[in-house]
């Protein structure tokens, strides 16, 4: 029960969407395809800077994982903010649950949105969706950053980690149903160690884990066996943006991906920052981010 009777997770959502149009976007409910709508935070006024699309990862929607990055990003690229299907108000009557379909779905919002070529930047599980963009759709990704994330879920990697993280499942860590469970997620994913009371954890949990079944099923789709897996070969520049203290996905795992991903790719990682590194040290990453973005985002793009 909300102490009070107030959800003050809830009353900061006014808040936080000032914040996003003082940036520049707007959230847009867009139909994609029949029975099938996405939300997206996308610029106010129609402008000629490059796109830049920032997807999130699957404890949060989009405005709330990318709340500290739109700001100084929108000065130079024209942001967009995807919600991912069954995140936010981002729902279809399709039973596809797998991250080719998030990816299929999220090109057919960018064109719905004008935008025929992109840089894109993906947190976790948006990670491995624009890595799965990236593929797919070649002409439309110019340049990619990734943090926290890996290109494909397989099960021995998966596995690894839980057991690692002392979880018995991927749906036990990422979608709790307790304040317990919510603190384990916290503890494991930041570094620096959080407090808060316990009240806005459970306000917390009551607003940012919705469609529950959902997204049990799309834990469910994410994982391949190693026999099937493939490394993509993709000719994008490519960012590892790491934190150094990343449990979820430790060095181990980004040093191994950038040798996988070969010579276009480059690993940065941030001191004193886990898995949440975009939150934890949101300027550094910001800034970190924005050289890449300023020394790979193709001449191109670079509009007058």
């Amino acid at each position: 029960m909300p102490l009070w009777g107030i959800n003050f997770v809830e009353l900061q959502k006014p808040l936080l969407t000032k914040i996003l149009k003082w940036a520049g976007v707007e959230q847009k409910l867009i139909e994609i395809e029949e029975g099938t709508t996405m939300s997206c935070w996308a610029p106010i006024k129609s402008s000629t800077k490059p796109p830049l699309v920032l997807v999130h990862g699957f404890a949060a929607e989009g405005g709330v994982t990318w709340q500290f990055q739109v700001g100084k990003l929108s000065k130079e690229y024209s942001v967009y903010i995807p919600d991912l299907l069954f995140f936010g108000k981002s729902v279809t009557v399709s039973r596809q649950r797998s991250e080719t379909f998030q990816a299929e779905c999220l090109m057919k919002l960018l064109k719905k949105l004008k935008v025929e070529k992109c840089a894109m930047v993906g947190f976790s599980y948006g990670g491995m969706v624009a890595f799965k963009m990236a593929e797919m759709y070649p002409e439309a990704v110019n340049c990619l950053v990734v943090s926290g994330s890996v290109i494909a879920m397989t099960d021995t990697i998966s596995q690894t980690s839980l057991n690692r993280l002392g979880f018995s499942s991927s749906a036990e860590l990422l979608l709790p149903t307790t304040v317990k469970g919510l603190k384990a997620l916290f503890s494991v994913a930041c570094y620096k160690k959080i407090w808060l009371p316990e009240f806005l954890f459970r306000d917390f949990l009551e607003v940012m884990f919705n469609n529950r079944e959902e997204r049990g099923e799309l834990l469910a789709a994410l994982v391949e066996s190693n026999k099937v897996a493939q490394v993509p070969s993709l000719k994008q520049k490519i960012l590892l943006l790491w934190g150094n203290k990343d449990e979820v996905f430790n060095l181990e795992v980004a040093n191994r991906m950038r040798d996988q991903l070969g010579e276009n790719t480059e690993f940065v990682g941030i001191e004193n920052a886990g898995h949440l590194v975009h939150l934890e040290r949101p300027c550094i990453y910001t800034t970190r981010l924005l050289e890449f973005l300023q020394k790979n985002y193709s001449n191109e793009m670079k509009y007058d």
